[in-house]
Parts: C-alpha cells; structure tokens; sequence
C-alpha cells in the first residue's frame, strides 16, 4: 500500500477554507482514479502554528498513486488547491512497511 498525506496549513480564514474544502475540493479528490480510501479530520491543536488539516489518500502501490495523480481529475484536485489553501500545502508520499513483531 502507499499513502499520501496532504498537510495544510492554518488558513488565515478557517471558515472560507472549510466551506471550498468540503464542497469543492473533497469531490475533485473523490473522482480520483485507482483511489482504495480517502480520509481527512482536522489537527487538534491550540498552536497556531500546527497543521490546520491532514488527509490521507490510498492507493495499492506508488505507481497507482502517481497515475492518479497525473489523470485528469487528479490535475484539477491539484489545480485546485491555489484556489484556497493560500497558507500552503505539503504532500509527504509514504509507502507502507510493516512493524517487526
């Protein structure tokens, strides 16, 4: 399995980001190919220098994450995100690996 996680930053306004990031952005993510799960939830946090929200998108293997991304939908989720996520985004790819036991 691989993993992407997609950290945001605090908007300056949470609401505004809130409202385009549930209506808007969430159903570009939904039409990404190849995607096994998708979840997100926001940071519990009183620093307001931490991550405002964390998704995690899942694909069986890096090169389904990559075609995915690189397809039409996965092109306008991206585009997407100058529309509101103006304090910044990072995108951590993380292939999965089991514990020893």
């Amino acid at each position: 399995m691989h993993d992407l996680f997609i950290i945001y930053n605090r908007p300056q306004d949470t609401e505004a980001f809130d409202l385009h990031y549930a209506s808007i952005h969430v159903p570009l993510v939904h039409r990404l190919p190849r995607l096994q799960e998708f979840t997100w939830g926001k940071v519990q946090a009183a620093d307001p220098a931490s991550p405002y929200l964390v998704a995690r998108l899942t694909y069986t293997s890096k090169e389904d994450a990559e075609a995915s991304m690189a397809s039409a939908p996965g092109v306008a989720s991206v585009d997407d995100l100058a529309t509101f996520a103006f304090s910044g985004v990072t995108v951590l790819n993380v292939p999965r690996t089991g514990a020893p036991q």
